[in-house]
């Protein structure tokens, strides 16, 4: 399985945006992928998570946020896997 932000972008890119900021690939799931608000606010909230550990050394992790942010990459996942492929034209 390719890392969520990965899969995020790629959705993004097959509706024509070009974003690389992760917060911003997140915003747009709902115009790429239309997932409910709360998949891209677990993906936002994790990539606030990830920040706090990598320059504030904050690595404060629960089990239930460790459970919605896979259930959120497993639906990303699949959203992105029933895409038709773009063919160039």
């Amino acid at each position: 399985m390719k890392p969520c932000f990965a899969r995020a972008q790629q959705a993004g890119r097959w509706h024509g945006f070009r974003a690389s900021n992760r917060y911003i690939v997140f915003q747009r799931l709902p115009a790429t992928l239309e997932p409910g608000p709360e998949v891209w606010r677990i993906l936002a909230k994790c990539h606030d998570l990830r920040n706090l550990a990598e320059y504030e050394g904050d690595v404060t992790v629960d089990d239930r946020i460790v459970s919605d942010l896979i259930a959120a990459a497993g639906l990303v996942e699949n959203r992105v896997g029933s895409l038709a492929p773009i063919v160039d034209q």
